[in-house]
């Protein structure tokens, strides 16, 4: 018997978009199980509490027991052994995710040589979208229809309300 291919996709996912959803479903026909990661990241003020992240996603997602979620702070690294996790999945979009992804997968490479990164490209309709950009639009009342999962759409235009009276 083979045993279990547990991975990690690490991310704020402030909010999760359909780009990431594409690189979850992508990488549950490569891995047993995933688990979805919310980084604590001090230095970033999000905008949905760690529940309503995980809330967006369970709901993008639906009754699938091969997916986990959690949160978690420190080194990724050590977050993944604590799951028995053999790999990192992360998205790439274009040259500078590249750089940066680079750089943070041979430094968990360094750390945790038994541990190893997989990266998807995302699709030809997500490689523009960041959580950062979906939420700077609907901040001006833009169309995001498309680009987040319907319940993250009115959670944004909720929080965007008073902005665009």
């Amino acid at each position: 018997m083979t045993a279990e291919r547990i991975a990690v996709y690490p991310g704020t996912f402030d909010p999760i978009t359909n780009g990431h959803l594409d690189i979850l479903q992508r990488a549950l026909a490569v891995f047993d199980r995933l688990v979805i990661a919310i980084a604590e990241n001090p230095r970033k003020q999000p905008l949905f509490s760690i529940d309503e992240r995980i809330d967006f996603i369970r709901q993008a997602v639906g009754d699938d027991d091969r997916v986990q979620y959690d949160s978690f702070s420190g080194l990724l690294i050590e977050y993944c052994r604590s799951k028995n996790a053999v790999c990192v999945v992360r998205g790439l979009r274009a040259m500078a995710d590249f750089e940066y992804e680079f750089q943070f997968a041979h430094m968990n490479r360094r750390l945790a040589p038994e541990i190893d990164s997989v990266f998807f490209m995302t699709d030809e309709h997500n490689h523009y979208v960041s959580s950062s950009l979906v939420k700077e639009v609907a901040s001006f009342g833009g169309d995001i229809s498309g680009l987040v999962p319907p319940k993250v759409e009115r959670a944004l235009q909720a929080k965007y309300a008073d902005n665009n009276s």
